[in-house]
């Protein structure tokens, strides 16, 4: 099974140690960029990547419970969006995405 996913504004990952399934969605605009993570179902990340639009994998990404949210502005002030939900689940995605780059520089 592939271990990620990727669109223009998301990301998907499936850590086979845990069996678990995130995704991250993140948004760039004047003020700055917003990240907003997911804990995902099997079911949603086989689904990913299956439409012709984003914005339809990012619909389905959306219908799962979100795990943490951040926004970074240009004038560095965080919005009411900077609140950890899932402060265990944000954090193993976290290690997952560390250890996928890391095997990304052992590959170069």
């Amino acid at each position: 099974m592939k271990t990620k996913k990727q669109g223009n504004n998301w990301t998907a990952y499936y850590d086979p140690d845990t069996k678990r399934y995130f995704a991250g969605i993140m948004y760039t605009s004047r003020e700055g960029r917003e990240q907003y993570d997911y804990e995902i179902t099997q079911d949603i990340y086989n689904r990913l990547g299956t439409f012709k639009d984003d914005i339809d994998n990012e619909r389905l990404i959306k219908t799962a419970k979100i795990t943490y949210s951040f926004e970074n502005t240009m004038y560095g002030t965080l919005g009411p969006e900077s609140t950890v939900w899932d402060e265990e689940a944000n954090e193993a995605m976290r290690k997952y995405v560390r250890k996928q780059k890391g095997k990304g520089k052992e590959k170069d």
